[in-house]
């Protein structure tokens, strides 16, 4: 645990809560597993100021990143990869207000900030605005936003005139790789917030999630694994074997139907 980090950041006026999230922040980790840390500001954390602090702890540090959200990306002493990810509380809490109160889906991972707050492990909270945040939504999963999520996804993967499937069987009858690639990947990020949806389970993010569901979810589809496998490997197949996607997104599909009806 990078407990210097943690107080030299606490110690400045600005930050009003940390916390350590992703699978560190539970017991779902391995030797592999990055630390993701979670520091929310009032007002930005001078850079110079964030390299002396991490300096004293990392081996490698990139400043500044904004490929996702602004943070910091590291490597301790130890080797271990840890990602720093600064944030604005008020919106923060905004976009999980729209997700349980609002009950409005996305394309894909839906529940991933709601799952993130309720799941973090709180370092430090200035003045309790972190743990409140945390009890005001740590509520049962809504209905309306269970029903949301697996309509939205069911049309985006099988039924509406943009779905994925169609997508998919048009790019595999072009032999279009990058195509065929990219539209089975979302593919498999709305599938993936359809089950944990159906299971009413807050979506733990892109890793590990065949284990995931297997570990936590009941109600799985038929052949939920060996389906999976079976769409991978036509996926980076050669000729006729790939033509086999486009069947196997039907199944996976036509199995996920099961469980919703």
């Amino acid at each position: 645990m990078p407990e210097l980090i943690f107080r030299k950041l606490a110690e400045l006026d600005c930050v009003e809560a940390i916390a350590l999230g992703g699978s560190r922040a539970g017991s779902d980790y391995d030797e592999k597993s990055d630390y993701d840390v979670y520091v929310y500001v009032k007002e930005a954390v001078d850079e110079t100021e964030r390299r002396e602090i991490l300096s004293h702890s990392c081996r490698y540090m990139e400043i500044g990143n904004h490929f996702w959200e602004y943070e910091d990306n590291c490597v301790l002493h130890s080797g271990i990869d840890i990602d720093i990810l600064y944030r604005d509380l008020d919106n923060f809490c905004r976009d999980i207000e729209r997700v349980v109160i609002q009950c409005q889906p996305s394309n894909a991972y839906t529940t991933c900030m709601w799952h993130n707050l309720i799941n973090c492990k709180i370092i430090y909270d200035r003045e309790g605005k972190l743990q409140a945040a945390k009890r005001k939504y740590n509520v049962p999963y809504p209905k309306k936003l269970k029903t949301a999520i697996v309509e939205r996804q069911l049309k985006l993967m099988d039924s509406a005139m943009p779905a994925y499937k169609m997508q998919i069987e048009k790019a595999v009858m072009r032999q279009d790789l990058v195509s065929i690639n990219h539209r089975v990947t979302e593919f498999l990020a709305s599938y993936f917030d359809l089950l944990f949806a159906v299971n009413e389970k807050t979506h733990p993010g892109e890793k590990r999630l065949v284990e995931l569901c297997k570990k936590y979810c009941s109600v799985l589809p038929e052949n939920f694994e060996e389906n999976i496998r079976i769409l991978l490997s036509h996926l980076y197949a050669d000729g006729k074997e790939q033509k086999k996607v486009a069947a196997d997104i039907r199944r996976i599909i036509e199995c996920a139907k099961e469980i919703v009806t």
